[in-house]
């Protein structure tokens, strides 16, 4: 039974999961005043909350204010955190380890790392002091749909992604109670990756366009006179489709599984092992990640119009290079224990973006950028002066723009779709972060949008304040404890005045339809 004073079960009792399951036991809860009692089945503890089973339900009490009485009773001085953690190994291998060992030094921990097999290791994390243990991560490495697999099987706490979660994984969530695994506070992206093509240095080639390297992995073009000047079979390579990173390629090159061409050799294990094989074949060509290219050559990005792109760590952050890829971290929605609270909060850190630097990815630390660095972009906005978009306006565009500093932080939306991509909401988190945080206090803040040339260049002009707008507003809904009195936030638009690839392909609409933030 539950015995209970009303007045206090509001303050004792709070409805949210836990992390470590409990063989069911009898335990009973008084909180320090005798006046609340809970009787139940203690079905979890995380170190700080009881999840206990009763004749009214499941309950979930915070331990400080309450005293455990049973045979079900943790030792709470000997508690440890343990967390589980599956999925992608371009995750796992690498990054997630080194942000861990991070995140123990500079809180005066340190860790040991056991290995149970090539793809499955634990780290734990025990006080210096003292030698008091007081977390494990056990992390298993093997792709982005299995580890989203286990958390549907209750077999993980966090799925490692190198994709977003598919329409199918979240009705499956949501038939198994886990709810809406898009929701806020429920995914978040973790560092940034980016989709490059890659040939042997002994391959002449510098440059493909997205089109061709569509379809070249569709089987369209299969010889690299199409491209170069040598007249040899094209060898593709392509990472398993059951893996996060074969589909995000796929997906990157708007091709369905079934367009995939038969003669890619595919690979399921990382990326380094597909980059090792492209490096030694003259004729051959992979796409991996930009973290994982090894001594390849990486290829620049072309189009017919003469921009290219190269996927720079600033091109990456802000987007403008077209494959740029996210890593995600996607959370249940039970409580993580403090420990794993901790970690998740470190891993968006000034502290941890030097780590992710330092592991090869790219961080979401935002940079602010000089006009003057910023050649390219104003070359491109000259040369489309005079048609469409008058002379006058690129002028004004510039003298406006170069009194300010572009932030790194921008925003895209998903193929038609007014939704904001997944980095992009990301970007919506951060920025919001760092306004309640005060970081921009005193300075003036402007949304510039700007869209593709497809279509009248009035009607896109509107277009591009229509969207710079709606990222306004999800920022400053976003930023709830920001004190807006203390700087100044407008809205400005180019519509197609400053185009970043060419507007002849889907890929190079969607570059140009942006919303840049900029800085005075």
């Amino acid at each position: 039974m539950v015995n209970v004073k009303r007045a206090a079960i509001g303050a004792a009792l709070v409805v949210i999961g836990s992390l470590q399951s409990l063989d069911a036991q009898d335990v009973t809860l008084t909180s320090r005043d005798r006046s609340v009692q809970i009787i139940g089945d203690l079905l979890g503890f995380d170190g700080q909350f009881y999840r206990v089973e009763t004749e009214y339900g499941e309950l979930t009490v915070d331990g400080s204010g309450v005293d455990c009485v049973g045979p079900g009773c943790p030792n709470l001085k000997s508690f440890v955190a343990d967390l589980d953690i599956s999925g992608a190994p371009e995750i796992g291998r690498l990054l997630l380890p080194a942000l861990i060992e991070a995140f123990a030094a500079e809180n005066g921990l340190k860790t040991d790392r056991t290995a149970e097999s090539d793809d499955k290791f634990s780290i734990t994390l025990t006080r210096k002091t003292d030698s008091t243990k007081l977390a494990r991560f056990y992390i298993r490495l093997n792709s982005s749909g299995e580890g989203f697999a286990d958390l549907l099987a209750d077999e993980t706490d966090i799925v490692m992604s190198t994709r977003e979660i598919t329409a199918q994984e979240r009705k499956l969530a949501r038939e198994a109670g886990m709810g809406d695994m898009t929701r806020l506070g429920r995914a978040r992206v973790l560092a940034l990756d980016a989709l490059v093509a890659i040939v042997s240095n002994q391959n002449p080639v510098e440059g493909i366009s997205v089109l061709q390297l569509s379809k070249i992995y569709s089987g369209k073009i299969n010889n690299w006179k199409t491209i170069g000047p040598q007249d040899a079979e094209i060898t593709p390579y392509l990472r398993d489709l059951e893996t996060g990173a074969g589909a995000v390629a796929l997906q990157r090159l708007l091709l369905q599984e079934s367009q995939a061409a038969a003669s890619a050799t595919r690979f399921s294990s990382d990326n380094f092992d597909l980059s090792e094989r492209v490096s030694i074949d003259p004729f051959g060509i992979g796409l991996v990640g930009r973290s994982a290219t090894l001594d390849a050559k990486i290829l620049t990005l072309t189009g017919p119009c003469g921009r290219s792109l190269r996927p720079s760590r600033r091109n990456v952050k802000t987007e403008d290079y077209p494959l740029t890829t996210p890593l995600f971290l996607y959370l249940p929605a039970r409580r993580l224990p403090k420990i794993a609270r901790d970690f998740l909060s470190y891993t968006r850190s000034p502290a941890a973006q030097f780590v992710i630097r330092r592991a090869g990815f790219v961080d979401q630390a935002p940079e602010e950028i000089p006009i003057d660095f910023q050649g390219d972009r104003l070359a491109n906005a000259i040369s489309v002066a005079g048609q469409e978009t008058s002379l006058a306006m690129t002028r004004e565009m510039i003298a406006t723009l170069r009194q300010m500093r572009r932030l790194t932080t921008s925003f895209r939306f998903e193929a038609g779709s007014v939704r904001l991509d997944a980095q992009s909401r990301s970007n919506v988190e951060q920025l919001a972060g760092a306004l309640e945080a005060g970081i921009y206090d005193g300075k003036t803040i402007v949304f510039v949008g700007f869209s593709d040339g497809d279509g009248a260049a009035e009607t896109n002009l509107e277009i591009s304040r229509r969207r710079a707008d709606v990222v306004k507003n999800a920022v400053q809904k976003a930023a709830e404890t920001a004190d807006f009195s203390q700087l100044e936030i407008n809205v400005l638009a180019y519509g197609e005045a400053m185009p970043m690839a060419c507007d002849d392909t889907e890929w190079g609409r969607q570059v140009n339809r942006r919303v840049e933030v900029w800085i005075r």
